[in-house]
C-alpha cells in the first residue's frame, strides 16, 4: 500500500464536492450552535472537533489507491459484521437500542460504518461477478449481494435500529437496481410495495372494532409500532407518539419565508423539540433561517448528490462506478427520510441529517464516504 497524491490527480479533484460537503458542515456547526445554546452543553465545539479528524480521515482515504481499498473489502466488510455481534455482549444500551460501545467519555455506533462496509462489499461483488454475455441479473445470480446485504441488516435490526436497517436497505437496493436486474424482478419490488401499503392499511387504517387482526403489527416493538400510527394520525396523541412530529412541524412552519433569526427560534429556545441537535436539528434550521434557506440546504445536498454520481459515471472500473452510486445513495436516502419525518410526511426513524446533526461516529462515517468519492475521481485516468 503507497499512500500519494501524484501531480496528474489534481485536475480530477471534484473541488465542486468538497466545496458543497465543506458548506454543508459550516451551516451545520452554526446550526449547532444555536440547537445547542446555553445552559445546554456547546455540542457545536465538539463537533467542530470532529470535522477536523474527520478532514484528517478524507485526506488519508485520498491518498490510498483505491484497488487497495477494493481488495481490502472483504476485511472491511467481515469486521463491520464482527462489531455488529460483539454489541450482544458489550454494548451500551441507549433509547431503546443496544447500538453503542463507550470507552470513558468516548462512544461510537457502529451500524454507522456498516453502511460503508456494505457499499464496498456490493461494489466488489458487482465488480468480481461481472459476466459481458449476461448484463441483467436473474433471480439465482443475486444471492451474493442478497446475502451482503441480509447479515448486517438483521443485525441492526434486532438492536433494535429500524431507522439505519432502512438507510441499509434502501441504498443498497438502489445498489443493486443500478446492477441490472430482470424485469420480473422489478415487477415483484413493485408488488411488494404495494404490499406493503396494504399491510399498512390493514393494520393501521382499516376500520374494523379492536383488538384488529393484524398482519406485523404484533411483531413490532410498541415505539416503533407508535410511530407508525402517530404518522398516519398525527392528531391523536399529540402528548405521546405524536409529540415529536407535532413540535417539529410547528418549528418548521413558524420559520416562514425568512425565519426568526439565528437564536431566536422559539421552539428551539424553550426546548419542545426533541432530539433537537441530532435527529431533528432540520427543525432548528426551518424555524430559524426559514423557507428560503432551507432551499439553500437542499441546493447544496443537491449538488452532493450530482457530483457524487458525476464521479460514479466518470469512474475507471465497475468497482468505483458502484461505490460512488452506493455512496450517493446511502446519502440521498438519509437526507429524505430525515428532511420528510421532520415535516411529517415520513414516520420518525430516528436518522440524523448527514453533515448536520451532531455526532462524531456520523460525521466520519459520512466524510469517509466523501473521501472514496474524491479518491475515485482522482484516479479516473491512472490505470
Amino acid at each position: 500500500m503507497q499512500l500519494r497524491i501524484e501531480r496528474r490527480m489534481v485536475p480530477h479533484i471534484p473541488w465542486g464536492l468538497i466545496i458543497s460537503v465543506l458548506a454543508v458542515c459550516g451551516l451545520g456547526i452554526w446550526n449547532l450552535a444555536s440547537a445547542s445554546r446555553p445552559p445546554h452543553s456547546p455540542v457545536w465545539g465538539s463537533q467542530t472537533l470532529y470535522l477536523g479528524v474527520s478532514m484528517l480521515a478524507v485526506l488519508v482515504v485520498c491518498l490510498v489507491d483505491y484497488r487497495w481499498i477494493q481488495r481490502m473489502a472483504v476485511p472491511i466488510y467481515v469486521g463491520n459484521i464482527v462489531l455488529l455481534i460483539a454489541l450482544r455482549f458489550f454494548g451500551h444500551t441507549a433509547k431503546g437500542a443496544e447500538s453503542w460501545f463507550v470507552i470513558g467519555p468516548f462512544r461510537m455506533q457502529p451500524a454507522e460504518f456498516v453502511k460503508i462496509g456494505v457499499v464496498l462489499m456490493l461494489a466488489k461483488v458487482y465488480h468480481d461477478d461481472f459476466q459481458p454475455n449476461e448484463p441483467s441479473y436473474s433471480l439465482t445470480r443475486l444471492w451474493k449481494p442478497v446475502l451482503v446485504v441480509l447479515v448486517p441488516f438483521t443485525l441492526v435490526l434486532v438492536q433494535p435500529d429500524l431507522g439505519t436497517a432502512l438507510m441499509i436497505g434502501l441504498s443498497s437496493l438502489t445498489v443493486i437496481l443500478f446492477g441490472k436486474v430482470r424485469w420480473y424482478l422489478v415487477a415483484t419490488l413493485v408488488a411488494g410495495v404495494l404490499a406493503a401499503g396494504i399491510v399498512i392499511w390493514n393494520d393501521y387504517i382499516r376500520d374494523v372494532p379492536e383488538p384488529r387482526p393484524t398482519i406485523v403489527r404484533h411483531y413490532l416493538k410498541k415505539h416503533q409500532s407508535q410511530r407508525i400510527s402517530g404518522w398516519l394520525d398525527p392528531e391523536a396523541d399529540l402528548r405521546g407518539s405524536g409529540y415529536h412530529a407535532a413540535q417539529s412541524k410547528i418549528a418548521v412552519g413558524s420559520g416562514g419565508v425568512s425565519g426568526k433569526g439565528w437564536r431566536e427560534g422559539t421552539q428551539t429556545g424553550l426546548r419542545f423539540l426533541p432530539e433537537q441537535h441530532t435527529d431533528f436539528i432540520f427543525s432548528v434550521w426551518a424555524e430559524e433561517h426559514g423557507f428560503v434557506m432551507c432551499l439553500v440546504l437542499l441546493v447544496l445536498y443537491g449538488a452532493i448528490f450530482i457530483f457524487g454520481l458525476g464521479v460514479g459515471f466518470n469512474a475507471r472500473d465497475r468497482f468505483g462506478a458502484f461505490v460512488a452510486v452506493g455512496v450517493v445513495a446511502m446519502l440521498f436516502w438519509q437526507v429524505f427520510e430525515n428532511i420528510g419525518m421532520v415535516i411529517g410526511l415520513l414516520p420518525v426513524t430516528g436518522i440524523t441529517l448527514p453533515l448536520m446533526s451532531y455526532g462524531g461516529s456520523s460525521l466520519l462515517s459520512v466524510m469517509l464516504c466523501i473521501g472514496l468519492l474524491v479518491n475515485i475521481s482522482m484516479r479516473r485516468h491512472m490505470f
